[in-house]
């Protein structure tokens, strides 16, 4: 996919070379003349004359090649630089522009992720319609995914990676990243579910039932799509039985069992039920209802 990006956007230019002028020389430390004596600029650099001297400068096509031929060698650092170096000395400028790119790619190829999500985020900020902003927001999306850590933790990195991913989908609904982009998006989202899941399995074995609800209530409310919703269902249903609330218990278990009748859960939560003499009832005016009739209108 990269190696025909980068043939994309190779565009040579014969751009003309520009010359700087340098000062450097030397003097004699003993023997100066009376004029160099009474130079302040000979004083002030310990006796130093001025030359000058024509260094020609490396041209635009020239640093975007060097960087391709470091990422040819895998030297993902070294190519960061010198892509980066295209938006100091050309700024304003289609070198410029694939220099961000480029220098996006080599920093997410690299692992850097905090670095290419910086780098794509100021390519988006400055070329928001161009062609190669879709691969832009797929990499930052990336860089954020890739670090997603286990149900254990904070969920943050996930969070932004829907979020990226999200708008991906939704400014460049046809563009070749986007099928991909939707499917981390559910697996993103599952991760947090499952965090969700984990506080308030902890809450409800704390008895602290209304924390535990509300976890519950978060997963069905943001993440109905996830594998978690099943269970999330039966927790409530656990949740609301012990808190003796009878009619919220009977709706989570009547939704569950709607949606997900060969459900194990459902026959969980059915059985929980029994235990009590009660059977699933949905309350269309439970919260549990209408946020299912929403989800699903």
């Amino acid at each position: 996919m990269m190696q025909s990006l980068v043939r994309s956007i190779l565009q040579k230019s014969a751009g003309a070379r520009r010359v700087a002028l340098i000062a450097a020389a030397s003097l004699p430390l003993a023997g100066c003349s009376s004029l160099d004596s009474m130079n302040p600029l000979t004083s002030f650099f310990g006796g130093e004359k001025y030359k000058t001297e024509l260094l020609p400068d490396v041209p635009a096509d020239g640093i975007y090649d060097q960087g391709l031929a470091r990422l040819g060698k895998k030297d993902f650092s070294g190519a960061a630089k010198k892509f980066g170096e295209l938006e100091k000395q050309y700024p304003n400028s289609g070198w410029s522009q694939k220099g961000l790119l480029m220098q996006t790619y080599s920093e997410y190829t690299e692992g850097k992720y905090d670095e290419a999500v910086a780098t794509a985020n100021r390519y988006i900020g400055l070329y928001p319609t161009s062609k190669d902003a879709p691969y832009v927001y797929y990499l930052a999306g990336m860089s954020y995914y890739n670090q997603i850590p286990d149900a254990d933790r904070d969920q943050e990195r996930a969070e932004k990676s829907v979020v990226v991913f999200n708008q991906l989908v939704e400014k460049f609904p046809k563009s070749e990243y986007t099928t991909d982009a939707k499917f981390k998006i559910q697996v993103a989202k599952d991760q947090i579910a499952g965090r969700e899941m984990k506080i308030g399995r902890f809450y409800l074995e704390q008895s602290n039932y209304t924390a535990a609800i509300n976890r519950f209530r978060e997963v069905i409310g943001k993440y109905q799509s996830t594998r978690h919703t099943e269970e999330a269902l039966f927790r409530l249903t656990e949740a609301y039985l012990r808190l003796g609330v009878v009619n919220e218990a009977q709706t989570a278990a009547a939704v569950l069992g709607h949606n997900y009748p060969d459900s194990q859960w459902y026959k969980d939560a059915y059985a929980r039920l029994r235990e009590g003499g009660l059977q699933p009832n949905e309350q269309r005016d439970s919260w549990i209802s209408k946020l299912f009739r929403k989800t699903v209108g």
